[in-house]
Formats: C-alpha cells, structure tokens, sequence
C-alpha cells in the first residue's frame, strides 16, 4: 500500500517551467533519495507531496490518518522554552498520563475511593508503559546527545541557540515523534560526522518511510535504497547512490546506442531516397520516404540522451615540490589570548603527493590548523616546517576570499589581470556562469555558486599543495563529482578539512581526527573506510573483554591468580571509555529516578498481593541494574587511572 502518490505532477514559477509529468509512489518503509542539480525543483516536489505547495498541474493523494514530519533546508524554529522543553512537547500525553497515575496514587489513600483508584490506576499504568512512559527522558538525552548536544545545552533557550542548533532541534523533534512519513531536505548541513553517522543508525533501526535530499553521498549509500533523479522529469534507480552512478552510466549509454543507430538508420535511409527518388527505384524510394516521415511525425524515434551540464575544472601545478610537504613537531594549535589549545598534535608528517583528510566535530579547531598552517594563525606552542618549492592554494570554507562588492568578472581579473574580457567570460562558463550572470556581485550569489566562483579562482593559482576547507559545502551532486573526479587526478597534495566523507573514502591515504575529549590529533595511515574497519574491530575487542569478564571472576573465585593487563589504553581507547562513562552516568540517573519512583508505590501498596509483589521484583530488577552499571563505572575509571 502506497502513503502517498502522485499523477503528472507539473510546476512552474512565471513563464520559467520546473518540472513536469512527474508521476510516483510512496511505499511504507521506503527509503527514498531525491538527487539532481541546484535549482530543478527537489525542495519544490517536497513541498507538494505534503501539501505545503501546489502544482499548476497534477494530484497528489495521501494515506487517511498519515502523519507526516518535515524538515525545510533552511528551518526556521522560533520559541520561548529550552531545548529540552521544545523535546519533551512530543510526549505530552505521557506527561498527562503521569499527572493521571499521581492523581490515582493519592486517592489510593481515600477509603472510599481506593478500591476505584487501583483499578483505574492498573489500567492507566499499563498504556503509561506501552507509550514509553519509563524511557521518553532517556529517548530524548539520547537523540540530542546523537546529533551533537552537550548536556549543557539541554536546558538553554532556544532563543540562545545558532541557526544550525535550531534546524537540528527540529530534527531532533522530528525524530522523536517518528511520523509515518519524513520528509528531510538536507539534514546533514548542521551536522559533523559523529552526529551523521548516529543519523544512518537510526534510520536503519526506524520503521517509517524515509524521502531524502541531500548532496551528502555517503549518507545517501548508507539509508537510501532508492534514488530519484530529477533532470527535471523523474528517473528510478534502485539501490543507494554508488548503485545510481553505475546504473545511470550504463543507461546513459544504452540510450545513446540507441540514438546513435537510430542515426546512422535515418542517414542510410535519406541517403537511399536521395539517390533513387529520381531513377528506376522511385517507388521504393518514396515509399521509405512515407514511412520515415510518418516515424518522424509520430515521434516515434528515440530522443538523444540529456547529458546535464556540468562544470569544467582543470587543476595545474606550478613546478614539482620537493618530496617533504609539511612536517610539525610538538605542534599546539589554539589561539594564546584563550590561555589554552585547542589540541596537540603528535609529530605529522606529510609528503608529496599525500591526502591527509582532517575530520572531528564542529568546533574543534580544524580550521584554526589550516591557518595556522598557512601562518595566519602562530602556533600556540610547536613549530610548523613547510617543504621546499610549494605554491600554495587555500579553499576557504566561508569563502572569506571573496569580496562581496566586486562582480564575477572582476574577482578573476584579480587572479587573472593579462586575461581578456572574452577570456573571463570563456573560463566563468567552464563553471556555469553565462550570459549577464558574470556581472553580478558576489554577495548576491549563492552558497553553491559562492562556492563554484571560488574553485574557479583556485584553479588560477596552479598551487602544489592545495588546503581545501569543505570544499563541497553547498555543491549540488553533478559538481560534487566532477570536484572529486579531478581531485583525484591532481598532481600535487592536498590537506583536506571535510564532513564529505565520500569525498574523503576517494583521496585520503592519511585520516588525521581531533578528538576534543582529549584535545589531542589521532592520525591513521590509510583511507576512511580503513579508519573506520580499525574502529570497529577496537569495539569488537572492548565487547568481547567485557562479555568474558564474569566467567574471569570465577575463575578467581576458584583462587586462580587475577591477570592484569598493564597495557596503556591509546587516545582513541581512551576517549572511547569516558564516552561509555558519561552513557552510564545518564543511565544510572534514569534507574535511580524509577527505583524512587517503585519506591514511592510500595510506600502505598495496591490492595492485590500480585501487583504488590510484581513492583518489588521491579524494585530488586532496577537495583541490580544500578549495580551492575557502577560495577562498571569503577572498572572503566580504574583503566584510565592506570593509563
């Protein structure tokens, strides 16, 4: 059964035309991503399917009772409360069932209405249960800490928060309400990796039916099974995006074989009918003249395959480097009048040819090392050893290079001055901007063509080591690829700061991680994907040392001798543990705050002996838990204290 539908759908804005004959379905469970260049119409077609928008042409039906949940690209939350208050709206009828069973709870103690007051109350008890009753804090603490909160910010306004803060409050809410149907227009924008990835794990476990748009590939390989291309008719690909790349190819060529024979067909024919129209073959020659024209007229022939436009780069060195790029030693990075770093950094390392691509949460001070690679920024402590023979070029992520009051034309000429007009507007058409649009001012583009007009006058540079901060921040798919095609040729190195963790599985051979829990630089020789697998396999191995934990401490018991390892845990093992004790800590909060609640029961017992007995295996249940967790806590303290 289809949530929702829609026949021949069309839109258009004035005389411009965005999209039509547009016809799809939406099954439940269906995880869906909508792809295509900047400006064809995917937030559009989002905002019809829910009814936000209306098509000139078309229909859209949706499923009785549906719910659904949308989160706009550029959302917009204004509210007087916390975050933790604007959370908590989605479980107001548990809030009211909890004021009902308090209610219950004292008239238990009226001899009158008592015996009323525990039926009601077992009754209202167990939809509290079904509901989540005992788990919505913990649903919340969970979802913010997932998409990058500190418990610190739980209870600040939300009048207090950044734009990116709010739209992730959104999501947060979106998510906790779990709608029959999401609708997300980039969700990862706000996001770091850490939040991303806890992103992909909940909609592997959710149940709903998922409609995605997003220029994040890697996040689109991992939920998406289905992949609409909007060009701007709509095309199915199933599978996720890596499956949509190789089925797009071979469509792409199937289509244009066909053209192609269906070419050379009508050449051969004309070429027939020319030569015997007028000699002894005229019959047969005007007969295949009929038959090609009524093909023709019925348009029967197939159409020659769209190749969508795309920009054209070319990244050129000046001169070879030497064979040393970069090397620091006892490198802090921060700024001094804050009175401390934001991390260390071990010894690194960085030859010709290399991609080290530095990755960590928002905030923590990747761009401050690119500058103060680039001298911009003076190390707080350490020095920074630059190679021989470098010319350098710098992406800036705010793109703070650009100057706002000078046209297109004119920021080029800057790079460029012995360039002619004509050449200017030449080389600004390679990426995509035409006619008039080369006059316009910078700060009237947008963060896609902000960030296009910035490739273009880092392409002038011919650097041999390129400092990319986010380079593919607001580039539309075709962009994307076309960035990271010729990335990957690029003759020289790169030190690459991303959240594009598709973009760094193709270039890394190095993946350098600030970790701010230990203000420290991890660095892992090898590509993302690698990273990744060595992460995992450390879990692995922290999981199995724990599940063999009690059948050790029998062995102890039998008075076998207790064998410590006395191996130091590593900066990744270590910020690994204390985000295991901060888990434990929100737990043992949540099972001391339901013990005192069992406890409050029993204090005034139901009159039946059942429920009575069934809240003190509660109570015994919920203490063994809270042991065990700081049984735990202690152990995980004690291997930091040794390290």
């Amino acid at each position: 059964m289809s949530l929702i539908t829609a026949q021949n759908l069309a839109k258009s804005f004035g005389p411009d035309d965005i999209f039509e004959g547009i016809s799809l379905s939406i099954p439940k469970g269906a995880r869906i991503a909508v792809v295509g260049a900047n400006g064809v119409g995917k937030t559009t077609l989002l905002r019809i399917l829910i009814g936000q928008d209306f098509p000139n042409r078309g229909s859209v039906q949706q499923a009785k009772e549906l719910t659904i949940g949308y989160l706009p690209q550029e959302a917009t939350l204004v509210s007087e409360g916390t975050l933790w208050e604007h959370c908590l709206a989605v479980f107001q009828d548990i809030l009211e069932m909890q004021s009902a069973l308090d209610d219950c709870m004292l008239a238990m103690s009226d001899p009158e209405k008592g015996e009323e007051a525990v039926a009601r109350y077992g009754i209202l008890e167990e939809k509290f249960e079904q509901r989540g009753g005992y788990t919505y804090e913990v649903q919340i603490k969970q979802t913010l800490s997932g998409l990058g909160y500190e418990e610190g910010d739980y209870h600040r306004p939300i009048t207090q928060l950044s734009g990116g803060q709010r739209t992730r409050a959104m999501l947060a809410k979106l998510l906790l309400e779990s709608p029959d149907v999401m609708m997300l227009d980039e969700p990862t924008n706000h996001l770091d990796i850490q939040a991303v990835e806890w992103l992909e794990a909940f909609f592997k476990d959710w149940e709903g039916a998922l409609v995605v748009v997003s220029h994040d590939r890697y996040f689109l390989d991992q939920v998406a099974d289905t992949i609409w291309e909007m060009t701007p008719s709509l095309e199915t690909y199933r599978g996720n995006y890596s499956a949509y790349l190789q089925q797009r190819e071979e469509r792409y060529a199937r289509r244009l074989a066909e053209y192609e024979a269906q070419t050379a067909f009508i050449e051969k024919e004309q070429e027939y009918i020319r030569r015997n129209i007028a000699g002894q073959n005229t019959n047969q020659a005007k007969g295949r003249q009929r038959r090609l024209e009524r093909l023709l007229e019925e348009s029967r022939l197939a159409p020659p395959p769209n190749e969508p436009r795309r920009m054209h780069i070319h990244l050129n060195t000046r001169g070879r480097s030497g064979d040393l790029v970069l090397r620091t030693h006892n490198l802090q990075v921060g700024y001094h009048d804050e009175g401390k770093p934001l991390f260390d950094c071990p010894d690194l390392l960085l030859q010709r040819q290399e991609c080290a691509a530095i990755i960590g949460p928002n905030g923590a001070g990747k761009t401050t090392f690119l500058k103060t690679i680039l001298e911009k920024i003076p190390p707080y402590t350490g020095k920074v050893q630059m190679g021989a023979s470098l010319v350098v070029g710098y992406f800036a992520q705010a793109h703070e290079g650009l100057n706002p009051e000078k046209s297109l034309m004119q920021e080029i000429s800057s790079i460029a001055p012995n360039m002619l007009p004509a050449e200017v507007r030449h080389y600004l058409a390679k990426f995509l901007f035409t006619g008039d649009s080369v006059f316009r001012k910078v700060g009237t583009l947008s963060g896609g063509e902000r960030g296009r007009l910035a490739l273009a006058k880092l392409s002038l540079t011919d650097a041999n080591l390129l400092l990319l901060d986010e380079p593919t921040n607001h580039l539309d798919l075709p962009t994307q690829e076309v960035l990271e095609s010729v990335l990957s040729n690029f003759p020289g190195t790169i030190l690459l700061v991303s959240h594009d963790r598709y973009l760094i599985d193709s270039l890394a051979s190095q993946i350098w991680e600030v970790e701010p829990q230990g203000k420290s630089l991890v660095v892992f020789k090898g590509s993302y994907t690698q990273y990744k697998a060595y992460q995992l396999s450390i879990q692995e191995r922290e999981k199995d040392a724990l599940s063999a934990k009690p059948e050790k401490t029998q062995q102890q018991h039998k008075g076998e001798k207790e064998v410590i390892n006395d191996k130091k845990l590593s900066k990744f093992e270590m910020k690994k543990k204390r985000k295991r004790q901060t888990e434990i800590e929100n737990l043992l909060q949540d099972l001391e705050a339901q013990l005192g609640l069992i406890a409050s029961e029993l204090e005034n017992p139901p009159s039946q002996s059942d429920a009575v007995l069934a809240l003190g295996e509660q109570y015994v249940d919920v203490q063994e838990q809270i042991e065990s967790l700081t049984t735990e806590w202690d152990e995980i303290e004690r291997q930091l204290g040794d390290s």
